[in-house]
């Protein structure tokens, strides 16, 4: 029996033991007076039996209600102000929640900070992903600031996606990115993995007014060059000020563990493949402009972004896995300006696609998009 259920069990047993007692000497004071005549103006031992009953019925009271009856709710919200970047709750502050749905809440982040250990190619519950984590794109399990985190998720889905040229829901999105930055096959959407991750997701969301994207959620957007992106000066980059974590190859560096990487590849067939959404320059330099090398942030960036730039162009030059999706971008008018494969509305090539300059290519989008 655990402590918390024997105390008050010791307490509530002494305390009819007292009363027992109390009745036993009740009786007995009576039993003496009735056999010698003494007269009796109240009935002996009353008040302390009525107190011994008092301090019984409290001590089952509080042992049998529920701690949290009277509490506010202890779940934190998320606080955001305008012009406030969002920071997400504290994820310190799981460890509080109780119940069922604390617990799904937990699971979900546990599968976005270690998506391998449980998903990837070891994985101990399914082995259906390259073997990255969720938040080796989504830092700090989805709540860093600029760090592609997940602030606008519950607040802004199910929205229309030109990509995919419809509706998509939280779990089509989650799946989206199984398919292609994990490079692996989707979850059962009504499994309990996916169920956890829109748990946790939910849970990021609350306080997030519906239809908002607050600021800080996604990646920064940075100026275009009025040149193309250089992959050999991305390369000499690479070498200076990521190599020392993710390896002169790309590879990564896998824990000792074998089913997750410390630092996680970045070209190679355990990478993201050529749909995922870093595969695009534009992302990928705003997400390393940001957050990289690791322990920079929005405020403190270590890149420049021509060499966020050119550092996205040396990467992405690298050996992705090939996998296409048939029902990519319907409307090719929507193919954002630095999606690298044709066919376009354009006439740009994709090598400027992939490179730029993209300032005439956008400027050419502007232009379709206000004669259609």
């Amino acid at each position: 029996m655990q402590y918390s259920i024997l105390i008050p069990a010791i307490v509530i047993g002494a305390i009819i033991l007292v009363l027992v007692m109390l009745y036993v000497l009740q009786g007995a004071v009576q039993a003496l007076k009735t056999h010698h005549a003494i007269p009796m103006k109240r009935v002996p031992m009353r008040m302390p039996i009525q107190l011994t009953w008092v301090l019984l019925v409290i001590t089952i009271g509080i042992v049998l209600i529920p701690q949290d009856l009277f509490k506010a709710e202890q779940q934190q919200l998320v606080i955001t102000e305008q012009d406030a970047l969002w920071h997400g709750p504290d994820t310190n502050q799981l460890a509080l929640l109780d119940g069922p749905q604390a617990e799904l809440i937990r699971y979900g982040r546990e599968l976005i900070s270690n998506t391998s250990h449980y998903l990837g190619p070891n994985g101990t519950v399914a082995q259906i992903t390259n073997g990255l984590n969720c938040q080796n794109c989504h830092l700090d399990a989805g709540t860093k600031p600029w760090g592609n985190n997940y602030g606008a998720v519950w607040s802004t889905y199910p929205k229309f996606r030109a990509r995919s040229g419809s509706i998509e829901t939280i779990p089509a999105r989650v799946n989206d990115c199984f398919e292609r930055s994990l490079n692996g096959s989707p979850l059962d959407t009504n499994g309990h993995e996916m169920n956890a991750i829109l748990a946790y997701m939910e849970w990021l969301g609350t306080g997030v007014p519906k239809g908002k994207g607050p600021e800080g959620s996604g990646l920064v957007e940075l100026a275009f060059l009025d040149r193309s992106a250089d992959p050999l000066h991305g390369a000499s980059i690479y070498m200076e000020k990521c190599s020392s974590c993710h390896g002169q190859n790309g590879q990564g560096l896998m824990k000792a563990d074998a089913r997750t990487f410390q630092y996680p590849p970045l070209w190679g067939e355990n990478s993201y493949n050529v749909s995922a959404g870093l595969y695009r320059a534009s992302r990928f330099a705003g997400y390393v402009k940001a957050n990289m090398p690791l322990g920079v942030s929005w405020s403190t960036p270590q890149l420049s972004d021509e060499e966020a730039w050119d550092l996205a162009a040396y990467v992405n030059s690298q050996p992705h896995p090939i996998k296409f999706f048939e029902g990519d971008w319907p409307d090719i008018t929507t193919k954002p300006f630095d999606h690298p494969f044709g066919p376009f509305a354009d006439t740009f090539p994709e090598q400027q696609h992939k490179f730029g300059p993209y300032g005439p290519i956008a400027e050419a989008k502007r232009s379709l998009a206000l004669n259609k």
